[in-house]
C-alpha cells in the first residue's frame, strides 16, 4: 500500500524531495499523513478534490484484500 502511494505522489509532484509519508497502524487502520511543498497542492488535491479521491479510492482497494481501513490526510 505504502508503495502505491509513494508512488503516485512522486509522479505527480514537482519536488519529490519535499514530500513525506508517516505512517500511524492501528489494528485494522492504517493512517497516511501526507506534507508535500506548498506549491505541489494543488496538484495532489486536484480541481474540486478529484486526484486526492482517486488516490483515497486506489488506497481502499488495495487495503481491501487485507481487510484494512485506510486513510489519507494532506498536511
Amino acid at each position: 500500500m505504502k508503495d502505491v502511494l509513494v508512488y503516485l505522489i512522486n509522479s505527480l509532484v514537482d519536488e519529490p524531495g519535499a514530500a513525506k509519508l508517516s505512517t500511524n497502524e492501528d489494528g485494522n487502520v492504517v493512517r497516511f499523513r501526507l506534507t508535500v511543498a506548498p506549491s505541489d497542492r494543488g496538484k495532489i488535491i486536484g480541481k474540486e478534490g478529484r486526484v486526492v479521491k482517486s488516490i483515497r479510492t486506489i488506497l481502499q482497494a488495495s487495503a481491501a484484500k487485507s481487510n484494512k481501513k485506510v486513510f489519507l490526510d494532506i498536511i
